[in-house]
């Protein structure tokens, strides 16, 4: 199978190890990745027309879904998720923590979430989903999460 490898670890320093680890890990597997990083653009529109198109091409989508920069995944990752599902792809995603989202919005603010009228409010007043699961509905339901890192998530693919 082709895989997109999603997520944020295109951003790390040790991209280039890390994607070659990818690379042997899916192919050790019997798959063959398929990385954001690897396309050959220079400019914000042709590097998302060219990840649409390693989208479009591949059988499954693999996805880093732990907290990038906050206490959600990354929101590129989101729209490549997005995407796929729209196409009819299957997508899995992979986190460290199963831990429900309102542990991780406490945990990031440093505070307990605020009772309100049945609500559970963050710091700033906003509504936090409270349906005990580790992602917004929207991730967690049409997205079969492993909890584990990449070899765990793609083994799900069986």
């Amino acid at each position: 199978m082709k895989i997109y490898i999603a997520g944020p670890d295109i951003f790390r320093p040790d991209v280039l190890d890390w994607a070659e680890t990818v690379r042997l890990t899916c192919a050790r597997l019997g798959h063959e990745a398929l990385i954001p990083f690897d396309v050959e653009a220079a400019t914000p529109e042709a590097i998302f027309q060219a990840n649409m198109a390693l989208l479009r091409c591949a059988d499954a989508v693999v996805a880093n879904l732990n907290p990038f920069r906050g206490a959600e995944p990354d929101s590129g990752t989101c729209v490549e998720i997005g995407y796929a599902l729209a196409l009819g792809k299957r997508v899995l995603g992979y986190m460290q923590s199963s831990a429900p989202v309102i542990e991780r919005v406490e945990a990031l603010q440093k505070m307990p979430l605020i009772h309100d009228q049945g609500h559970l409010l963050d710091k700033d007043g906003l509504s936090v989903e409270n349906f005990g699961l580790p992602l917004n509905l929207m991730l967690a339901v049409p997205v079969k999460l492993v909890f584990g890192g990449l070899e765990e998530c793609l083994a799900g693919l069986k």
